[in-house]
């Protein structure tokens, strides 16, 4: 339900927050949480979109006021999503690489992914899967509004699969994704889109957390929960951790991205697949000489100088035992024949 509020705001109710549009001249809009419980988890609070009222609402009723500003700034945000693909993919590769290829983005979700990845690329034909249909709905009212083709967007028959007919690609990307599978989705997925992907191809994963880094940032903000066993971990989230709910079950927090992985079980996972042999690539573009480097770089510039200590430490690590370890995975992997 909508409230109109005069002075061209717009109050979107909901029962644990609402949602308040202000309408700016040369078409923004100011979009925050007004919470209505002080407890309430909300990743991002504010945000400044060019999007109509008609997305704003769209996104509202599937991701709720937790994340309806966030999911917005994944999209429009330049120093958000954009920044991270931006200087993953150009650490690895040039631009022109991309030029003319077909790029298959795997578990676009509400097509963030896709939009920025067809606004870094423009030469290149981008082609979104997803699982979750309503996601998938959010993803497509984004390429109404910009004018990205519908058809490029599809939606998977199930986690282990793929749609039919999909074709061969030069790249396939899987941004923020790897995280949320299930364990007995991870190889399936692995194999069904190495198969997909053409000798000499690459698969590229990004902003997926380290398994074993100290704290869990990506589901419950909680130090050291990582290193439990199951039980305890779900305990642990549940009482102590604010974006988890007291009932919240194991499966749950694991397609929310509770359990990262680590360059060793993906590259084991691959090496099992039919087809080609990955190679792990190393970045060495545009002032990165490896992945720790690239961490840095990607990590924003929030708490610089803890950062900066744990990236000496972390180089420390890596040149005393051999270990590359960060605390957010960003890989890219060759395909190359096997003799």
């Amino acid at each position: 339900m909508a409230v109109v509020t005069g002075n061209n705001c717009l109050r979107l109710l909901h029962a644990s927050a609402d949602l308040e549009i202000e309408c700016l001249p040369g078409g923004y809009n100011v979009v925050s949480v007004a919470r209505k419980n002080a407890r309430l988890f909300v990743l991002r609070q504010r945000v400044l979109t060019t999007y109509p009222v008609g997305l704003i609402r769209q996104i509202f009723a599937i991701k709720g006021p937790s994340y309806t500003c966030d999911e917005i700034a994944r999209d429009e945000d330049p120093a958000y999503v954009q920044a991270s693909l931006e200087s993953d993919l150009f650490a690895y590769f040039a631009p022109e690489d991309f030029v003319s290829k077909r790029i298959l983005d795997f578990g676009c979700g509400s097509g963030a992914s896709t939009m920025v990845l067809s606004r870094l690329l423009p030469k290149s034909a981008i082609l979104g899967v997803e699982l979750d249909p309503q996601l998938l709905s959010i993803a497509r009212a984004r390429a109404q509004f910009y004018s990205f083709p519908q058809e490029n967007l599809l939606q998977s028959p199930s986690g282990k699969e793929l749609p039919d007919g999909l074709g061969k690609f030069d790249f396939v990307v899987l941004s923020a994704v790897f995280e949320h599978m299930l364990p007995d989705e991870r190889a399936s997925v692995l194999g069904q889109v190495w198969s997909v992907l053409r000798d000499g191809g690459y698969l590229f994963l990004n902003q997926t957390p380290h398994r074993f880094t100290p704290v869990e940032t990506h589901t419950t903000a909680l130090p050291l929960i990582n290193y439990l066993p199951q039980p305890m971990a779900l305990a642990t989230a549940r009482w102590f951790s604010r974006g988890v709910d007291r009932n919240e079950s194991w499966e749950t927090l694991l397609r929310r991205g509770i359990r990262g992985s680590t360059e060793y079980e993906i590259m084991r996972r691959l090496r099992r697949c039919e087809g080609g042999k990955p190679i792990l690539l190393k970045p060495s573009r545009n002032g990165v000489r490896d992945r720790i480097d690239l961490w840095r770089k990607v990590s924003g510039q929030r708490l610089p100088a803890i950062k900066n200590a744990m990236w000496v430490l972390l180089k420390a690590l890596k040149r005393c035992s051999g270990i590359t370890f960060v605390p957010t995975l960003s890989l890219a992997i060759l395909k190359s024949p096997r003799n």
